[in-house]
């Protein structure tokens, strides 16, 4: 059997049970089970070995139990960035590349502002510090580490399994000037304030926590509810928990003028803005994603 044929049964297959780009996932699977880029595959139409077809088969199996694409490739693309992802840590979504793109521009202009690292890569003190809460994959903290080497950024995430995939993708795309810690929000923070008798404050507060309604959850996509972890997801009866408790606790870790950039799910961007104001913080902005969704807001702590 040589690959075109593959990819038109494997299509035919995949359309066949119901999925809706059957043909783009069967040219992504046939190009990852090969190792062939596209020209190849319809160029060369190469002649597949048992083996070959074997090891299709099996990821096409995969699928039809709707694990996910991206964890049957081991990987999802993030900014230039080639993320390990699998099961036991959520999938980087295009929004959350959209707040990347955002944290970046704040940084830049916070920056330009005279306000500059050392390089230092010890606890922030005086120098310019960001922090990522529920980094999971290290998607946010690594895009943002890539493009300002000479920062040191923090992640921090309750789940082992999600901390393991960041410390793996740290290593994979050469950034140094990360540091991933376990615990809850601040908690890592929390700990060293005590035994250290200081405070650690940062620039930059950053966060894309679980926000889904935990009655909603049941009704999301196979690919999301059966296969990505649900602590990375839940977020509460109306999905707000998160925002409760981030949204003050971040006064006290946030340098004066500090801003806090936070994604949002569809709808909740009043409530949250509500939260925000409550707590005093100040300049309030909405940005909308691509499909016109308040999805990330900003605001400065202002003592």
């Amino acid at each position: 059997m040589r690959a075109t044929e593959k990819l038109r049964e494997v299509a035919t297959f995949l359309k066949r049970n119901g999925f809706e780009s059957a043909s783009k996932e069967a040219e992504i699977l046939l190009r990852h089970g090969l190792h062939l880029d596209t020209v190849e595959i319809y160029r060369d139409n190469p002649g597949l070995t048992e083996e070959q077809i074997k090891n299709l088969d099996d990821m096409v199996q995969r699928r039809l139990r709707r694990e996910p694409l991206q964890y049957i490739l081991g990987h999802e693309e993030f900014l230039g960035l080639k993320l390990i992802v699998g099961p036991g840590v959520l999938i980087p979504r295009p929004e959350t590349e959209l707040m990347a793109e955002q944290v970046i521009k704040a940084v830049k202009a916070q920056l330009s502002t005279g306000n500059r690292s050392n390089g230092d890569l010890q606890f922030p003190g005086s120098h310019f510090s960001i922090v990522d809460l529920c980094t999971g994959s290290g998607c946010l903290a690594l895009a943002i580490a890539q493009e300002f080497p000479d920062l040191v950024i923090y992640g921090t995430d309750i789940s082992d399994s999600a901390l393991d995939y960041a410390h793996m993708n740290a290593e994979i795309n050469g950034i140094k000037n990360v540091r991933f810690l376990k615990g809850n929000l601040f908690q890592p923070f929390e700990e060293m304030c005590t035994a250290q008798r200081s405070l650690f404050q940062f620039d930059i507060i950053i966060s894309n926590p679980p926000y889904i309604e935990r009655g909603f959850i049941k009704d999301l996509q196979p690919e999301i509810k059966e296969w990505e972890p649900l602590v990375a997801l839940d977020g509460g009866t109306d999905g707000l928990d998160f925002y409760r408790d981030l949204i003050p606790a971040a006064q006290r870790f946030l340098k004066d003028g500090g801003l806090i950039m936070l994604e949002t799910g569809q709808g909740q961007s009043e409530a949250v803005t509500t939260m925000l104001v409550s707590s005093g913080y100040r300049e309030i902005q909405c940005i909308k994603d691509y499909a016109g969704i308040e999805r990330i807001i900003t605001a400065r702590c202002k003592r």
